[in-house]
């Protein structure tokens, strides 16, 4: 048991730079309080004694801000960071390792009781300030929720999810995007998100890059229409360097896109 705690204050010294000692993270983090009482909440869920699971759970969310249902499984080392306004359902699933930011929700779309509603967050997840993960699927480990998210589909291991809703941008290589050689450990992402990770923002930079190179294309062509019309044979124009073939490649930047 006493690892276990130890494992806790540990993980959010290492994922957060603001937390100077553990004095500190035990007596001033939330997000810590939010796991340490949902523990018993749970234990009290499962033994039959559900009043009480729910009151504990009840008292926690007054306590810290955090709601987390006492049927929810929760793993080692899950790190609620902030997590003001954060609410986990009843059959939500959060794997270890993961980091879980203000304002997320780990909802449900059905009505049905007993049935899997909430998602399953695989290890080592990051959930990003104000995402929304809505339905009974699972997020693989290693996989990144940007901020705001709307979240209504599976997303793959080491995957990042962004936007409304979710487009899922797949690893490399079957890797997350966060380990950058398979032989080094995972490198942290705080709020899960990088501008690279944005596709919207990946095709804008390509259609730039595109209106720039056919701005100088047209600046040669109309450099070798000057140089036809000044001659007056034609056998003597110089032939231009103006590329005369279409460079625009549509179909990845729509991949990006997501469409």
């Amino acid at each position: 048991m006493f690892a276990r705690l130890r494992s806790d204050i540990q993980c959010i010294l290492d994922r957060d730079p603001a937390a100077r000692s553990t004095w500190e993270v035990i007596t001033c983090y939330p997000g810590l309080h939010a796991v340490w009482l949902h523990r018993p909440a749970h234990w009290c869920w499962g033994n039959g004694l559900k009043w009480l699971g729910r009151f504990i759970s009840h008292f926690a969310r007054w306590f810290t801000g955090i709601e987390i249902h006492p049927g929810a499984k929760i793993g080692e080392r899950v790190f609620f960071d902030h997590a003001m306004g954060v609410v986990v359902g009843e059959t939500a699933e959060i794997g270890d390792g993961c980091t879980i930011y203000q304002g997320v929700t780990l909802g449900g779309t059905s009505l049905y009781k007993g049935a899997k509603r909430h998602p399953t967050l695989g290890k080592d997840v990051v959930v990003s300030a104000g995402a929304k993960v809505l339905g009974g699927f699972e997020v693989g480990d290693g996989a990144k929720i940007g901020s705001n998210a709307v979240v209504i589909k599976p997303v793959p291991a080491g995957a990042t999810a962004v936007g409304i809703p979710a487009r899922i941008i797949p690893s490399k290589e079957g890797q997350s995007a966060d380990v950058t050689e398979p032989q080094q450990p995972r490198k942290f992402t705080a709020y899960g998100i990088t501008q690279e990770d944005d596709p919207l923002s990946q095709a804008m930079r390509g259609l730039i890059d595109n209106a720039s190179s056919q701005e100088h294309q047209i600046a040669l062509l109309w450099q070798a229409i000057e140089k036809l019309s000044a001659m007056q044979k034609t056998q003597d124009c110089v032939p231009c360097d103006a590329a005369l073939k279409e460079q625009f490649e549509a179909g990845k930047l729509t991949e990006l896109v997501g469409k």
